[in-house]
Order: C-alpha cells, then sequence, then structure tokens
C-alpha cells in the first residue's frame, strides 16, 4: 500500500477543525517531504482562544447545517470563519514566507491584529504567556498531579524551577491547598485552552511525540504541547527525541527515517573546551595560524605546564583557567601566575585577553545560536538575534580585581546573584540592564562609527572555522552510527568575545544551549529562536501508518562499509535517472540520486528557515574555505596524512560540498538563487526581531505570608514533634530547601550578611557537583561580589538539591507522620526564623538528619549542638556533614575572611571617624 494512501486513509478518518495545510509545509502531505510548521504567535492566549472560538464555531455550524466539511478550503472565501496562518502557495518561488490572516474574525471575538506579518519567517517572534498552568519539571508532572493534594513543596520547587527558566506562573501552593479556587480554576481553564488547542493541530492527529532526556523543558515543553506534541517517556518510541547529553550510540544506530534528535555523535568534539582547543590548534599547524588565529592562546594542565612556564615567563599573563567539562561558569578563575593554578584536575588555562570590548565601561560578550542541519555536506546557520551579557561591576584591569567573577566574567548564571544586576522589564527594550540583544549592540557600535559589517563577517568566520577543526571526527561518526542523512541536527551555543580592535575571539562552545528564560526579552529570542529551529530542521508530518511502513522497509539498509544510506531500488536505478538530469549548458556534473535528495533537502530548509541566517554554504564560500575541504570528498582534514593514504579510504569519494555549492551557486545557474549574500545577512542581523502584538511576561504571583499565622502554626508543629512525630524525609528536605533559599534570599538581598563563611564551609565539605570555591584575592570593600560569589554556589547546590527531592515524595500519611496537609500549610507561611526552629527541634529530638542522610550508619556524623538563638542551626550546618573520604582545605579560607572582615571593619571606622569630624565641625 502506498505512503500517501496510508496518509490518506489515516487523516480522512479524522475529524479536522483546523486545516492540517496550515501547519504542513515543504510538500502535500502524505509525501516524504512534509514537515510540521512552528511559530511563536500560537503562544499567545489570546490567539489560542481566538482558534479555539474559532473550531467551536465550526463545530456548532457543522452540527447545525449536517455539512460533511468544515475545514476553512471547503467552507470557501466568503464563509472562511477560521483563520488560514502560514498558508504557503507551492508556486510562489518565495514561499519561505508565510502569510497570516484573518477573514471576519472580529465578530466572534476582540482580539485585532491577529496576524498579517509578511517577514522571511514562519515565527511572529513574540513572547511566550506565563499566565495559567505551565507545564511542569520533567517527569515530576504526572506525579505531582497524581498526588495534588499532598504536594505543596513539590508544587513551590516547580514555582522556583520556573522562576530559574523565566516562565512564572501562578503560586502553586494557592492552587494545591485550594486556598484561592479563583485562581485554581483559571490554572486549571488555561490548562485544558492549551491542551485543547493542541488536540486540534495536526500534529496530534498524526501522533507525533516527543521525548526529553536531561535538559530544561519549560519552554520547549510549552512549544510542543500547543502545536500537539505528545511527551512520551521510557522505551517508548518518539518523534523528536530532545536531550541535554550526549546520545548513546545504540539509540543513534537504531533511528528510523522520520526520527530527529538534536545531538550529532562525538560532538564534544566542539564543546569540551580542551578537545575544542587542540583541534583548532591542528589546524593552526596544518593550516597556518594566520588563518585560524581564533582563540586565545591554550594549554591543558597538567601536561603542558612546562609549556606554560615557557609562554608566561615570555609574555605575562594574567591567565584564565576553566574546568574542561563544565558549564555556566563553574570553576572558571584567573590567576596572575601559573604556580597560583591548582595540579589536582584537567583545566584549560588561556590567555586572558585583558582589552574586551566594553559598553558604559562594563565588560560583556555574545551568546550566538548555530545550528548545524548537517556536516556531509556541511550547512550551517547563525541565528540573526543572539544574546549580549554584561558584567555586572565596571570593568578594571587593576591585578587586584581579577578575583572579581562579577568583574571578569559575563555569565549570567554568576551575574545574577549580584544586588546591582539590573534586568530588562520589557521585550522592546533590547539596551536596557546587564542583557542586549546582539542586533541592540550592532546598531550601538554603528552609532559609534564601528564597522559592523566586517564585525559580523568576522564572527561568522569564527564561526565556520571552528566547525571546520572538529567536523572531521564528527563526520567519521555520523557514517558509522547514524542511518540516515536527516535524523541528526545540533544547535550550538557560541561565546564570543570582542577586543577593542572589534577582533572576535572563540570562548567555548555549548552543547546544549540554555533555553531558560528569565526576563521578556529572554523568552522572545528563545522562544523565536526554538520555532524557527524546529521548522527549519523539520519534523516529518507522517502518520503512524507510515511510520511503520518506513520502519518496516528491508531496503534500509546499514552498510558494513559505513556509506551514506540510501534505498536499494533507487540506487539501483540512479545510474540510469542521472543521465536524465544533466545541465549540459551548464557545465555540471551530473547529479545522483543522492545528490538529488541532498539538494532538494537544502533547498527546502533554506525557504523555512525562519530567522536563521545560512553562513555555509555561501556564494564565496567555496572561495573562502574551499582550500580547507579535501579535494575528491570535501570533507575537512584536520590531521595531516601520509602519502599514499587518504581519509576514509573505504568510503566511496564523492565531494557534497562541492556538488551542493555548484548548484546552488553556480554562474549562469538557472535555478533561483538564494539571497544571503553578505549585506542582505548584515541587514538582518541588525534588524530587531520584530512582535505583532506583545504577550505579557506574567511576574510570579508571591503568596504573602501571615507572620502571626506562621508563628501559630510553628508553635503546632513543635508541639507535634515533641510528642512523637517525625518528618518524612520528603518533609524535612522540603523544609531544608525553603531555609536554604532564604538564606540565598539573604546573600543577594542584603550583601553586608556575614554567613557567607559558614556557607563556603557546609559546601566545601558536602562537595558532590558544586565546585569548590576559588582563594579570593584580599579587597577592601568587595562584600557584594563576595556575596554573589557565595550565592552562585548555594544556588548551584540547591539546583543538585532539588532534582534529588523530586525522588522523594508521600503518597500517603502513615502513622507517625505530621500530616501533609497540616505541614504544608505551615510551610507556606513560615518565616525563615520558623524554618529554622522547625529544624532545630526536630534534629535535636531526633538525633537524626534525614534533610542530608537517608538512614542512619557508620558514615553519617553524629548530630551536633545546635547553638540557641537566630541562625544557631546555620552556625552548626557545617559540623552535620560527615568529612570521610573528602579531603577539603578549608582552613585556608578563615584567614581570608578574617582579613576581608577586618579590612571592612577599618574601613568602617575610618567613616564613621570622618563623619564625626565633619559633624563637629
Amino acid at each position: 500500500m502506498p505512503a500517501s494512501s496510508l496518509c490518506d486513509a489515516h487523516i480522512n478518518s479524522s475529524d479536522k477543525s483546523l486545516n492540517l495545510d496550515d501547519w504542513v509545509t515543504s510538500g502535500k502531505l502524505g509525501s516524504r517531504e512534509a514537515v510540521l510548521v512552528f511559530r511563536t504567535n500560537i503562544l499567545n492566549p489570546k490567539t489560542r482562544k481566538m482558534l479555539l472560538e474559532t473550531t467551536h464555531v465550526q463545530v456548532d455550524r457543522k452540527k447545525g447545517d449536517g455539512q460533511a466539511c468544515s475545514t476553512p478550503n471547503e467552507m470557501g472565501p466568503k464563509g472562511d470563519l477560521s483563520p488560514t496562518i502560514g498558508k504557503t502557495p507551492q508556486n510562489n518561488p518565495t514561499h519561505g514566507k508565510l502569510y497570516v490572516s484573518v477573514n471576519k474574525l472580529t465578530k466572534f471575538n476582540n482580539v485585532d491584529n491577529f496576524a498579517t506579518k509578511s517577514h522571511d519567517s514562519f515565527s511572529s517572534c513574540e513572547e511566550v504567556s506565563s499566565d495559567g498552568d505551565e507545564t511542569q519539571y520533567n517527569e515530576s508532572k504526572s506525579r505531582a498531579k497524581h498526588h495534588k493534594n499532598n504536594n505543596l513543596f513539590m508544587a513551590e520547587i516547580e514555582d522556583n524551577l520556573a522562576k530559574e527558566s523565566g516562565h512564572d506562573s501562578i503560586t502553586a501552593s494557592q492552587s494545591n491547598l485550594g486556598i484561592n479556587t479563583s485562581e485554581e480554576d483559571q490554572e486549571e481553564a488555561s490548562s485544558e485552552e492549551d491542551n485543547e488547542c493542541g488536540i486540534n493541530m495536526p500534529a496530534h492527529q498524526l501522533q507525533i511525540t516527543y521525548k526529553f532526556i536531561q535538559t530544561e523543558t519549560k519552554l520547549l515543553r510549552k512549544i510542543f504541547n500547543v502545536h500537539g506534541l505528545t511527551e512520551v517517556q521510557g522505551e517508548s518510541n518518539f518523534n523528536l527525541l530532545w536531550t541535554g547529553v550526549h546520545m548513546k550510540l545504540d539509540t543513534l544506530r537504531n533511528l528510523s527515517l522520520y526520527q530527529r534528535v538534536n545531538h550529532f555523535p562525538r560532538s564534544y568534539e566542539l564543546t569540551r573546551k580542551d578537545r575544542l582547543y587542540k583541534n583548532i590548534e591542528r589546524m593552526q599547524h596544518l593550516r597556518g595560524m594566520k588563518h585560524f588565529d581564533i582563540v586565545p592562546q591554550s594549554f591543558i594542565l597538567p601536561l603542558e605546564s612546562r609549556d606554560l612556564i615557557f609562554a608566561h615567563n615570555k609574555h605575562r599573563g594574567p591567565w584564565i583557567v576553566k574546568p574542561a567539562a563544565s558549564s555556566r561558569g563553574r570553576g572558571i578563575f584567573i590567576v596572575n601566575s601559573p604556580d597560583q593554578i591548582p595540579q589536582d584536575e584537567q583545566v584549560l588555562v588561556s590567555k586572558y585577553i585583558v582589552d574586551p570590548l566594553c559598553i558604559d565601561g562594563h565588560k560583556c560578550d555574545l551568546r550566538v545560536y548555530v545550528l548545524v542541519t548537517s556536516f556531509d555536506p556541511l550547512i550551517i546557520y547563525l541565528y540573526e538575534e543572539g544574546i549580549v551579557r554584561l558584567a555586572t561591576v565596571r570593568y578594571d584591569r587593576n591585578a587586584d580585581n581579577l578575583w572579581n567573577p562579577c568583574m571578569h566574567l559575563c555569565n549570567y548564571s554568576i551575574n545574577k546573584y549580584h544586588s546591582d544586576y539590573i534586568r530588562s522589564s520589557d521585550a522592546h527594550d533590547e539596551d536596557v540592564g546587564h542583557k542586549w540583544t546582539l542586533s541592540a549592540l550592532l546598531r550601538h557600535l554603528k552609532l559609534q562609527g564601528c564597522d559592523t559589517h566586517l564585525l559580523m563577517l568576522n564572527i561568522e568566520d569564527v564561526i565556520i572555522k571552528a566547525v571546520l577543526a572538529c567536523a572531521q571526527t564528527i563526520i567519521s561518526a555520523c557514517r558509522m552510527f547514524v542511518p540516515n542523512v536527516n535524523n541528526c541536527f545540533e544547535l550550538y551555543g557560541f561565546d564570543i568575545l570582542i577586543d577593542n580592535t572589534l577582533k572576535p575571539w572563540l570562548l567555548e562552545v555549548n552543547l546544549s544551549p540554555s533555553m531558560g528564560v528569565d526576563s521578556p526579552l529572554d523568552t522572545k529570542v528563545k522562544a523565536c529562536l526554538v520555532t524557527d529551529l524546529l521548522t527549519c530542521v523539520g519534523i516529518p508530518a507522517l502518520s503512524p501508518e507510515m511510520r511503520s511502513h518506513y520502519d518496516s522497509k528491508t531496503t534500509r539498509l546499514r552498510s558494513s562499509s559505513c556509506q551514506r544510506q540510501t534505498d536499494t531500488t533507487e540506487s539501483n536505478t540512479s545510474t540510469h535517472r542521472s543521465t536524465k538530469i544533466k545541465k549540459k549548458s551548464l557545465g555540471l556534473a551530473p547529479l545522483t540520486q543522492e545528490d538529488q535528495r541532498i539538494l532538494r533537502s537544502a533547498r527546502l530548509q533554506y525557504t523555512r528557515r525562519g530567522g536563521f541566517v545560512r553562513v555555509f554554504p555561501t556564494d564565496d564560500s567555496m572561495q573562502r574555505y574551499g582550500h580547507f575541504l579535501d579535494s575528491a570528498n570535501g570533507i575537512p582534514i584536520s590531521t595531516p596524512t601520509v602519502q599514499g593514504q587518504t581519509f576514509q579510504t573505504l568510503v566511496t569519494q564523492h565531494n557534497y560540498n562541492q556538488m551542493l555549492h555548484s548548484n546552488l551557486y553556480c554562474p549562469g545557474s538557472r535555478c533561483i538563487k538564494d539571497d544571503n549574500c553578505q549585506e542582505s545577512r548584515i541587514r538582518q542581523y541588525e534588524r530587531a526581531l520584530e512582535t505583532d502584538s506583545e504577550i505579557p511576561f506574567l511576574k510570579k504571583q508571591i503568596v504573602e505570608k501571615c507572620e502571626e499565622e506562621g508563628r501559630r502554626l510553628r508553635k503546632q508543629m513543635l508541639k507535634k514533634i515533641g510528642s512523637g512525630s517525625t518528618l518524612t524525609h520528603f518533609q524535612a528536605r522540603q523544609t531544608f530547601c525553603l531555609y536554604l533559599e532564604s538564606v540565598l534570599r539573604r546573600l543577594t538581598q542584603e550583601p553586608k550578611d556575614s554567613h557567607e563563611k559558614i556557607i563556603l564551609k557546609f559546601l566545601n565539605k558536602y562537595g558532590g557537583g558544586v565546585k569548590p570555591p576559588i582563594l579570593f584575592r584580599n579587597t577592601q570593600n568587595v562584600s557584594k561580589a563576595r556575596s554573589a560569589m557565595v550565592a552562585k554556589l548555594l544556588g548551584d547546590f540547591l539546583e543538585i538539591y532539588k532534582r534529588d527531592t523530586e525522588s522523594y515524595v508521600d503518597s500517603f500519611d502513615h502513622f507517625g507522620m505530621i500530616p501533609t496537609s497540616a505541614y504544608s500549610l505551615f510551610l507556606m507561611h513560615a518565616q525563615e526564623s520558623d524554618l529554622e526552629a522547625v529544624l532545630t527541634h526536630h534534629t535535636n529530638i531526633t538525633g537524626i538528619m534525614p534533610f542530608l542522610y537517608n538512614r542512619i550508619g557508620f558514615s553519617v556524623p553524629p548530630t551536633p549542638p545546635i547553638p540557641s538563638g537566630l541562625h544557631g542551626f546555620l552556625r552548626a550546618l557545617p559540623a552535620m556533614v560527615s568529612t570521610s573520604g573528602v579531603v577539603r582545605d578549608v582552613s585556608k579560607y578563615d584567614g581570608y575572611f578574617k582579613n576581608c572582615d577586618k579590612n571592612y571593619e577599618n574601613v568602617q571606622d575610618i567613616s564613621l571617624r570622618s563623619r564625626s569630624t565633619r559633624g563637629s565641625k
């Protein structure tokens, strides 16, 4: 049975209230090229409401008139009651543009200006709405919903995670306890609206599924759900796999034609700091330093310690030290001399760029998003918009300030804890606060007379050369493990630093760039990025019958020679068909069927690119980078070849890069040229992301705590604990997590707090995934930056702790346990002092610490005496952690804090004396 008939049978049997063609592009529904369309405008709750109302009108009309069809195309132009969203004329050569129109919808609702955006993008570039019930974090969603009445703190954990990722919603504790029924109803209604909107999407009717593995899911799950995709877990089959870690080879080997995963095998060659530098270093030796001078001089310690010392003696520091496989600024510090670098772990030491580009005196760097859809042929896209991250503290080259990460590091995960950090509150304010957009920076530099055209071309050059340096190994892995050409795609986060001469330097490449959103500006950029990414990559719009048909095809062979996969029927006729498509007038080589498929896929991909700009191939890419590619197979060679030996000699030599470039940009070609010349690319980079209408980014509604109610409930809890009731592991971890969050707020809001030393000692002894802090340099009046550093470490610990807490769920109240409902009510109103009192009393009475340990044994230290009074529990916290098996030099921080405190007191005394002297005068 043909695949198209399978799809037609499935679709015709369903009751469609939306036209499937509105959400499918690149081919007729049922064809192999048909893919789903993703847009940000559907994230607008008003848009979803309008679509639902339109759908209900169609259904009511169908029932009233007894008609058998209700799709927009069947109603005709005058009776069209549904929006034709993104309908693409198949005969339009520029059908990459989608047109959004509404006909006579104002009589059914008050939504104005719903669409009408006609720009080279599939997305309307709007923000994600935060009202209503946002999707929850990973696999805890179903569990928390099942135990809705029992899991107040789980909801609070999810809200905190939502705050980290930017999707703020109505506080879940209200809905869980049923205190505010109106907000609970609003939350449930919004969730039902999202689900109902998704049900009417073609992805839901086609049973398109997705799966998450160890990744941020808030924004992604929202986009997937409103477009009708269904989440699956475990060993269930999927259409799209989105993971935050490297792929398992067994998973890659067994991918079907229609499946997509967001990583290529061996991407660590590009994303590990040490591997990235070594690959670029090889290209420097092989192709010349002048061509690959894109990263600062670096050394891998401890193997290259001698080389580092020699370089330091020749050119003095400073040097920046980075763990080889870390992210979010963890473990990074700056030193003046190599003897200050510990030798107990592998790190990458790079020459620190002391003259960076500054905005209003603040150091900045760029996060640009790079999409690679194929490595052979190499196809690279750069998203038109990026994020500019500014350091919180004004930049100063003085060596005494090297310790301060809020001055020298621009990572948001570090600077957000500084009390002076400013967030933009409006998506249209792209140059406000400590986070800008790339287009805003380019416009700012252009006003200052800088050559932004050359800057962006140099940034493109850095990206292309970094990918070329690592492509050889990734191509080899793809040929061994990936069965189909289009199975894999990858979104990389390139961190680029610009110096004061406008030369871009590549700092690192992130495997899974953060999709968390903390402001409306974040939401706008990343929501457009994700929707354009999914549309550009193309999720095949195949029915379950078609997917089963492809799965059962025996022609999908995994060749032992690791050749590119092709159907046997196609390979047998490729020679015959290729003679029919010779382009004699152009002098081009005949195309095989595999060439035709690659060329057609690249062209269709380009038409639905949205806000992505293709930087390779371009009209001049072979002229600029052709000499870095092997002339026989087009693969970038980053290793010297022995005479008489070629790369992958078993593979049939075929230059797909040359084939693709020749057919896209060959002079005199009859095909339509791509409009990605340098001038058009620069214009796209400099323009701001446009939005048709503003979607409000709702702040988290914090439940106002009643201090009197908190004290009353605290007395009840203390009385129950004194009577023999105990906290479960889940309740104890709830309380401890809330307590540490209160401490974290004090660190960020009260930078003169005096508890940093205690927290450092606790985190250092606890170990785990939190990097030990570095030895700060002694300076005066550094309380804000010091508190921000300690807060960063505590925030990292809390992130891990919350994730572990999800596995502790009390499904029922057992004997001797404080009732869940009563304890949840206490947690809602408890202040820091209330939480501390309960933890202290429970620890003293029971002699156990369930918030840190799951059992009692030899490895668990005895319960220490907890001092009475405020913050007594915090002062005893470091003694609660066992030091067995963990060797830490905690004493080295004592002298630093004593000196800092002493200097701070001296500064305060001097200021008080000067004030009193002025007053007496």
